[in-house]
């Protein structure tokens, strides 16, 4: 299973859900999901803005974790 560490990185990087929103060019409401749900699914169109506007690979913004383990 895929878990998304958007929330993590960009809190971080001193980002706010508005301002990385902005930057990115992504809906407001997709990354409150995205925030809320770390399991979402994403595209990865979406990934990569992310990752383009928090300036890290978008392999970062991923973790494996096993199915059992799901917060």
């Amino acid at each position: 299973m895929i878990r998304l560490r958007v929330k993590e990185i960009a809190r971080a990087k001193g980002f706010s859900q508005g301002r990385l929103s902005r930057v990115a060019n992504i809906d407001e409401n997709t990354l409150k999901r995205i925030y809320r749900d770390p399991y979402a699914i994403i595209t990865t169109e979406t990934l990569d803005k992310l990752a383009k506007a928090l300036g890290v690979p978008s392999a970062e913004l991923i973790e494996d974790v096993p199915d059992n383990k799901r917060d």
